[in-house]
């Protein structure tokens, strides 16, 4: 009896021992991953290193995009500054610019300084601002140019834009061309053109006209009311612009180093060699 007391203690020890290992087991299992975990992590490692991959490249992207975006907009700014500078171009003789091209701000040629501001017809304001030597009132402008000055349906500086007669404008209408903002829209310098707060005989600088004509051939035209750019008037007919050279004639573009005949020069506008002159520095 009394050896097998003193076994008793020692088996339950192994048999607690044993237990303890059994429910230590469950806790060990949970705590391996299994074999669907250990695909989910390596994917997640696997994205990881793709996104980091990624964000240094997009790094090194962006500390090349500073250079690259502003060799595109000096590109860009050349294209455009080429697109949009004046087709000017010089009458080699008079020294007087006319463009390549019908449109284009500054292109054409040079108006010459009035200084009277009140008090003129239209007539003597196209003359004076132009050179142009036509005779009559502004309704037969178009046609006294005919044989002595080219004539057309495109904007250019320096131009005149010869209206008809109508009901309210019985003797007609013309004035200088002083700017090309589009095919649609020009600025024009006139005289004695009524007006809200403008006195008959007035000189205005740089009202808007627009063409309205099907066709875009400014045979219609709405002008400014007043001193307001964003207000127009009735449609107007006009025949056309009347260009200060010759008919038919030769006249020098310019063209660096030398220069590329193409028209000859206006023999109408001494004073415009000065002007030019002047404009180029010479």
């Amino acid at each position: 009896m009394g050896a097998t007391v003193m076994h008793l203690p020692a088996e339950a020890a192994e048999r607690g021992t044993r237990s303890a290992q059994k429910q230590s087991r469950p806790a060990q299992a949970a705590t391996t991953p299994s074999p669907a975990a250990l695909r989910q992590q390596a994917a997640q490692r696997a994205s990881a290193t793709r996104q980091a991959a990624a964000a240094q490249r997009n790094a090194q992207r962006g500390h090349a995009n500073p250079t690259r975006r502003a060799a595109s907009q000096s590109q860009e700014v050349r294209r455009l500054s080429q697109q949009d500078a004046p087709a000017a171009t010089r009458i080699a003789s008079l020294g007087v610019m006319r463009p390549a091209l019908a449109a284009g701000v500054g292109a054409g040629t040079p108006i010459l300084p009035v200084s009277v501001t009140s008090g003129l017809s239209c007539v003597p304001f196209a003359r004076m601002a132009t050179g142009m030597n036509i005779s009559g009132d502004a309704r037969m402008w178009w046609h006294n140019a005919a044989g002595s000055y080219a004539r057309g349906n495109a904007p250019e500086r320096g131009s005149v834009l010869a209206f008809t007669a109508s009901g309210g404008m019985s003797r007609g209408h013309v004035a200088v061309v002083s700017r090309v903002l589009g095919p649609r829209t020009i600025h024009i310098d006139h005289s004695n053109w009524g007006g809200p707060g403008i006195r008959r005989g007035s000189v205005m600088r740089g009202v808007t006209v627009m063409d309205v004509s099907d066709r875009n051939d400014w045979t219609a035209v709405r002008v400014q009311v007043g001193h307001d750019n964003s207000s127009f008037g009735r449609t107007y007919s006009t025949y056309g612009f009347i260009y200060n050279r010759p008919v038919g004639t030769r006249m020098m573009t310019a063209e660096a180093p030398g220069y590329m005949e193409v028209a000859q020069a206006s023999p109408h506008a001494a004073q415009h060699q000065r002007l030019a002159a002047q404009l180029f520095g010479q």
